[in-house]
């Protein structure tokens, strides 16, 4: 496939969109190249869908979000327990991926995921539909500022390179919080630590996003009412913090 730019029709553009699509799919790296290339003038809009993806173009932010933050994720689940049967939530699950790995790590345990982008949640009930159809696995459209979920239900939630969007940072944890068992975790994995102006042409460009530094999710985490705050990063400028829900004295 020829992926030089071309002067494109209305038409022509379409079809070359969902071949960028496809492209991205299968790792096809020039084609993903081309791509981002192509969309330069657009950068700010296609962008947007790190946010909440939509359309066409979320389609493929989603797509390479699956294919792109893989060893993050790795990562962060290196700070989890090793119980297999624990009951899990991916706030911001967005293409699935991370669903995946969660279910491969507890075998016999179940996996739910909330997105509040329809793209997102369609993509990740594709990717696993197995799961799904197994009744181990359950995507949903929600938001995490108003969990559809009763009191203590989870035993470990998850967030992947999400809470940079999250309206209300406590009020959020608080909500994950009620969802979450006495004992559970809550597992929080940024790219991005805060810690220097590299990644400031992220929030320059995608509007709405905050780059949280250690400390003040820590803050955020404690007025929630988490305890027991573990901090981890390394040299790639990643970031893991993990929050515990123990049982309330007196």
């Amino acid at each position: 496939m020829d992926f030089t730019p071309p002067y494109e029709t209305v038409d022509s553009l379409k079809v070359r969109l969902k071949e960028m699509y496809d492209a991205v799919e299968i790792g096809n790296v020039k084609g993903v190249a081309w791509f981002v290339c192509w969309w330069g003038g657009n950068k700010m809009s296609f962008f947007e869908n790190t946010k909440k993806p939509e359309g066409l173009g979320g389609k493929i932010m989603v797509a390479m979000m699956n294919s792109g933050h893989g060893k993050l994720a790795d990562w962060g689940m290196s700070f989890l327990g090793l119980s297999t049967d624990a009951a899990v939530l991916d706030c911001g699950c967005g293409g699935g991926a991370n669903l995946c790995k969660l279910l491969k790590r507890y075998p016999n345990g179940t996996v739910t995921g909330i997105d509040y982008s329809s793209v997102s949640v369609e993509k990740s009930k594709k990717l696993n539909a197995k799961t799904i159809s197994e009744g181990r696995c359950c995507v949903l459209e929600a938001s995490v500022a108003v969990l559809p979920f009763e009191d203590n239900k989870f035993d470990v939630v998850t967030a992947f390179e999400t809470v940079y969007f999250w309206p209300g940072l406590v009020d959020c944890f608080r909500e994950v919080y009620r969802v979450t068992k006495t004992g559970g975790i809550f597992l929080i994995c940024n790219e991005a630590t805060g810690d220097t102006d590299k990644n400031d042409k992220w929030t320059q460009l995608i509007d709405g996003m905050t780059i949280y530094r250690d400390a003040q999710l820590k803050t955020a985490l404690r007025e929630a009412g988490f305890t027991n705050i573990q901090i981890h990063k390394n040299k790639k400028d990643w970031l893991c913090v993990t929050g515990q829900k123990q049982e309330k004295l007196g």
